[in-house]
């Protein structure tokens, strides 16, 4: 049997972004994942397909597994010859309890290692544009918990050296707490008007700020509803805010959005909505998949390539699904040598010099009548033009091709279905109102978003609809749903901007 071992792991604050690169490789190399309730569940995605993940959070009030259980529950998997990723919110050794874990480890002989991550006590007020330190405000701070180990008979932190001789002071836990902390703090010394704040799911897409004093943080608490996890820093650091405040401010900050577009492709719209400051839901309505036919269509027009005139794309699935059957034939690039290539706009394009080709038809305007349009001119009524597609789309291209006298090859490349894996999370969103703004990338997101909500379009009431085009805007009129924006450029880019003009001018 191989030895097992355990990695503390700290997973940051929130943010999967601030995962450290070692942690990152630990938790792909994990034969179980042990994650907490502040371990952000992005993070799980670097984890093996077939790891083990057990959950132990732990939360005011509600814990799904006292920690002796859970020091416990690691040893036991690092004996049994496991590789232990055991996932903390922030790091492990700040509050983590990370030492009591390895007291446990050491004790049973299993082999350990901590993952350093970066603490929320920093983090947190970071991304609320509050630095802890300042060469002008602040040159000193101190972490401290707000929640003591109960069984002490006495606290060990030093109230009276705390509320004068640090600048800046950072709480973790202890909102449940502000009232003692603060009078503490005023008993010693520490003026009632000193500037505080409560920074609540820091670095997280729904952080939310609330500055105060530190004579008002316990009435603030109740008046406005504060609860955990939030971090508590008081001191003159907090005044920075209005000047460096940088996350919280983005032109889509607290915006819900979901993406329907398939688990491959959404990324790049995730990270752009990301970037605005969006919170992303992951919904895809539609999976890709390789064609019906097996690709028998396909690999016949694969073996007379040289026989076409034109090779036209009208989706990067396209070029993709086929190239990849190109190469799966022992053929390359070369097979292209003599034909056109056109494409349905750039980021099809983009895709084409990924595989080293060059587009000779690329419309300003991307749809199937404007690649028509740039192609008409060098069209003599002859040509012989092959287009991989997906199954279900459009005829308008093929048949233009067709009445100008050119000999048409369709082929499916590829198709959509629906991802029945989804139905289940999107009802629950809608139902709950967790989303403000649904994204279409295409006609196939509409259809089969519609189908997995059975047609109910109640449930959209109030939702924001952004389509990437004009064309997807009409299949959700077919719906007797109206779009509040369509971008004019169709790309990721051109919609997240279309969001954005849509949401300033709401």
């Amino acid at each position: 049997m191989k030895q097992g071992k355990v990695y503390l792991i700290g997973a940051g604050p929130g943010d999967p972004e601030l995962l450290t690169l070692k942690g990152k490789r630990c938790l792909e190399e994990a034969d179980v994942v042990v994650g907490d309730y502040l371990a952000d569940k992005r993070i799980l995605r670097f984890m093996r397909p077939d790891a083990e993940y057990v959950y132990v959070g732990k939360k005011a009030g509600c814990h799904t597994m006292r920690q002796q259980e859970i020091s416990r529950l690691l040893a036991e998997k690092g004996k049994q010859g496991h590789i232990v990723a055991r996932l903390k919110g922030g790091d492990p050794f700040v509050f983590g309890r990370g030492g009591e874990e390895i007291e446990v480890l050491k004790e049973a002989g299993v082999p350990f290692e901590e993952v350093p991550g970066v603490t929320s006590a920093i983090a947190a007020p970071a991304y609320a544009g509050i630095p802890v330190t300042h060469r002008k405000v602040a040159a000193s701070f101190a972490v401290i918990t707000g929640h003591e180990d109960p069984t002490k008979n006495e606290s060990s932190i030093h109230w009276d050296k705390l509320a004068g001789g640090v600048d800046t002071l950072i709480f973790l836990m202890g909102v449940g707490h502000t009232k003692m902390i603060a009078d503490q703090l005023m008993k010693y010394g520490r003026s009632k008007d000193t500037p505080a704040a409560f920074i609540r799911w820091g670095t997280r897409p729904y952080q939310e700020t609330f500055t105060t004093t530190l004579g008002e943080a316990a009435a603030d608490v109740e008046r406005l509803g504060i609860r955990p996890p939030a971090v508590f820093i008081v001191g003159d650091v907090v005044n920075l805010r209005k000047d460096m405040r940088w996350f919280d401010n983005r032109s889509l900050f607290g915006k819900r959005v979901i993406v329907t577009r398939s688990r491959n492709q959404a990324s790049r719209l995730v990270d752009v909505l990301s970037e605005k400051g969006a919170e992303t839901i992951e919904i895809p309505t539609i999976s890709i998949r390789e064609p019906s036919d097996g690709y028998e269509s396909m690999d016949r027009a694969l073996e007379h390539l040289s026989s076409y005139d034109w090779i036209l794309f009208t989706s990067q699935n396209g070029v993709d699904y086929f190239f990849n059957r190109l190469y799966e034939k022992g053929k390359d690039t070369r097979a292209l040598g003599h034909a056109k290539i056109g494409a349905i706009g750039p980021a099809t394009a983009r895709q084409l010099k990924a595989h080293g080709i060059h587009a000779d038809a690329v419309p300003e305007k991307y749809k199937a009548e404007n690649l028509l349009a740039v192609m008409e001119p060098s069209l003599s009524g002859n040509e012989r033009i092959l287009i991989p597609r997906a199954k279900v789309a459009r005829s308008v291209l093929p048949e233009g091709l067709r009445a100008r006298g050119c000999t048409v090859n369709v082929v499916e490349a590829y198709q959509t279905v629906p991802d029945e894996k989804s139905r289940e999370k999107l009802l629950d969103v809608l139902t709950n109102h967790g989303a403000d703004i649904i994204t279409f990338t295409s006609s196939s997101t509409v259809y089969n978003l519609m189908d997995q909500i059975d047609g109910r379009t109640e449930l959209l009431k109030g939702i924001t609809l952004a389509c990437i085009g004009p064309i997807t805007a009409d299949t959700c009129r077919k719906y007797k749903l109206e779009p509040s924006i369509i971008s004019e450029i169709y790309t990721i880019d051109g919609l997240v901007n279309a969001i954005e003009k849509g949401v300033e001018k709401k």
